[in-house]
């Protein structure tokens, strides 16, 4: 219950920080927060309960790993009030998975998507693709069989190769082979074919629903809504306030427990600062940028010319003061946000 108690002692921070607040969800992410005892889940939640009025029908996620040992936590994890588990099975192909240094094979990980969908009201299925020497064709039989098994959400994302982690040192010693852009396209134009047809449309870049069954904690990163980090590398955006808490876990908790938070940055972000990090967040979900929005934070409109050259290659267009990527510019959103931001 250490780390359990630090959490809390950070949240009695931030609720200085943010007083006026209600709770509409509430998720535990980032590393493996189902090793975390389901006591320990429930002393978090309770304790967010006496600082802030909870929504009845707030959405609590918790991200977890398809292992036996940690699946045998989700009946504790729905006593405790989670509603919404979110599976990391990555893959389907055992190879992969050991490649990815994950600890489940595939079996393992579709019995625990199971268990979880009797126990929990809402299940995502995770997966990773664009992985190395992965083809397209292997991508659709491997995709075609998390579909039948998915319950109303799935989470998709491109393979990124981030530093400190093993896939980057063999890149950088060139014995990891990535798919190049064209066919990273390919399997993006896949996953978007097939869980359409499944019902499940993308409502973000990497998310996928049938209707209603989107995530409502996440939609409040895109929308550019309030949000508050705590924990080892979170980050917190409230009231325009930009927080950001130690990253290595054991640095963050002894500045836990030594001066209760362990925030190493707040930064009051200025109406125009916020600007181009709204932009960023809300272009990459189907309604898109609120026009009149980011004019007033901005402090000017987009150049009107800037938006018909995207919308004259069918990269953008304007739906009741919206700006929404199509499906053509969605591939190359990152291109898109810098032309609109700049």
């Amino acid at each position: 219950m250490r780390y359990a108690n630090a959490l809390v002692r950070e949240l009695q921070h931030i609720k200085q920080l943010a007083p006026e607040k209600k709770v509409t969800s509430i998720f535990f992410g980032g590393g493996t927060p189902s090793l975390m005892p389901p006591a320990a889940v429930a002393h978090v939640l309770d304790s967010i309960a006496s600082l802030w009025p909870v929504a009845a029908d707030a959405e609590i996620t918790l991200e977890a790993n398809p292992t036996s040992v940690e699946a045998e936590n989700f009946r504790g994890y729905a006593s405790a009030g989670v509603n919404r588990v979110s599976v990391g099975v990555q893959s389907l192909n055992a190879a992969d998975l050991a490649a990815l240094g994950r600890q489940h094979t595939p079996d393992e990980a579709l019995a625990a998507f199971r268990l979880a969908a009797k126990i929990f009201p809402r299940v995502s299925f995770d997966m990773i693709y664009a992985r190395p020497n992965q083809t397209v064709a292997a991508w659709r039989e491997e995709l075609s069989m998390a579909l039948k098994e998915q319950q109303g959400h799935m989470s998709l994302y491109q393979l990124t190769i981030e530093p400190e982690t093993r896939y980057f040192d063999l890149q950088q010693a060139g014995k990891l082979v990535i798919p190049d852009d064209d066919s990273a396209a390919a399997l993006y134009e896949v996953t978007q074919e097939l869980t359409e047809a499944a019902g499940l449309p993308a409502y973000e870049i990497s998310n996928h629903a049938k209707p209603g069954h989107e995530s409502r904690h996440n939609l409040t990163y895109w929308r550019y809504l309030d949000y508050a980090g705590v924990g080892p590398g979170a980050h917190g955006r409230m009231n325009g306030l930009a927080t950001v808490c130690e990253k290595y876990p054991e640095t963050w908790l002894s500045r836990v427990e030594a001066q209760g938070h362990a925030l190493t940055e707040q930064t009051q972000l200025t109406a125009v600062e916020q600007a181009p990090e709204y932009l960023l967040m809300a272009m990459r979900i189907n309604e898109g940028l609120n026009i009149k929005r980011h004019a007033a934070l901005a402090g000017r409109t987009i150049a009107a010319d800037k938006i018909d050259a995207l919308a004259s290659l069918n990269l953008l267009r304007e739906v009741d003061g919206h700006l929404q990527a199509t499906s053509r510019g969605r591939p190359i959103l990152n291109a898109i946000i810098r032309e609109l931001n700049g």
